[in-house]
């Protein structure tokens, strides 16, 4: 377990990976650990081979849990025998040549612009300080794309009033700036008036409850279902969804996928491309507009 402890520790002090992450990779680890002990009496990691590895995902086959899930946890298993390499446990990676399970791809149905304005419709006239913040809440994660965990972690200081600017932390503290449209700054100018008289516990952050305390991703969660579940059937209802509505709906509107990906605070261009699948009537309608041989 020293050298699992060591890989965590490399996860938070080198890498930067968030606290969910570490723990995602810790449970991983464990439940490997233990199989390995129970099935081969090996506690020994760094002597494992990829046959003992087989045996361990056939055995998460054999118990119903999905490929995606099993692509995750091999993912959690290759990154830490990638560590020991790179400190000189061992030479040769057990994973090196293994392909990942087929997972059917998931393509997730973003709200309408209709859904959106009917929401904020919903909400724009009451002026309670709860009301206000829920409204500031989705406009803002609609207008510029953030994470859940992003809206949550955001401080005063990091809005650029001047600039209408908020500097956002991203994953592995990764930083990037979005814009502030000029609505949402109507609306973040009225929330702020409204918390000055709330007696804030922490005063720092952006986002606070009615007792002044910090929000949670679990209320953002709740506060983005309760209200779109008023005026949408769709089967999921979440603030990723709504991340999921802004870079679609850029798109439809003719942004390119670079900028998407830089105003989604993604990696690479990779992740971005799973938004085309949802811009595919939009593309198809500008190809036949646009080819040299439509108008013949």
């Amino acid at each position: 377990m020293m050298l699992v402890e060591a890989f965590l520790e490399y996860l938070e002090f080198e890498r930067r990976y968030s606290k969910n992450t570490i723990q995602a990779y810790k449970i991983d680890l464990i439940a490997f650990t233990d199989f390995c002990e129970i099935e081969f009496n090996q506690v020994d990691l760094e002597n494992v081979h990829y046959n003992q590895i087989r045996v361990w995902i056939v055995s998460l086959v054999n118990n119903e849990v999905s490929n995606r899930s099993i692509n995750r946890k091999v993912s959690s298993l290759k990154s830490f025998y990638k560590f020991l390499q790179k400190i000189g446990k061992i030479k040769l990676n057990p994973l090196v040549n293994h392909k990942a399970l087929k997972v059917q791809k998931k393509i997730q149905t973003p709200f309408s612009q209709n859904e959106i304005e009917d929401v904020l419709k919903l909400i724009k006239n009451n002026s309670d300080f709860e009301s206000v913040r829920d409204r500031l809440i989705i406009e803002m994660m609609y207008s510029t794309g953030m994470r859940r965990i992003e809206l949550v972690n955001i401080k005063e200081k990091d809005i650029n009033h001047v600039n209408k600017t908020i500097k956002i932390l991203g994953k592995r503290s990764k930083e990037r700036y979005v814009m502030i449209l000029p609505s949402v700054y109507k609306t973040l100018e009225e929330y702020l008036n409204q918390k000055i008289k709330l007696k804030t516990v922490d005063s720092e952050v952006l986002f606070v409850t009615k007792k002044g305390v910090k929000i949670y991703e679990t209320l953002v969660y709740r506060i983005i279902n309760l209200y779109f579940s008023k005026v949408s059937t769709k089967a999921k209802k979440s603030p990723h969804v709504l991340r999921h509505a802004f870079a679609t709906h850029l798109l439809n509107n003719g942004a390119s996928l670079n900028s998407v990906k830089e105003l989604l605070g993604h990696s690479s261009l990779a992740s971005t491309q799973v938004y085309t699948h949802n811009n595919l009537e939009q593309i198809k309608k500008v190809y036949n507009k646009a080819h040299p041989r439509e108008s013949i």
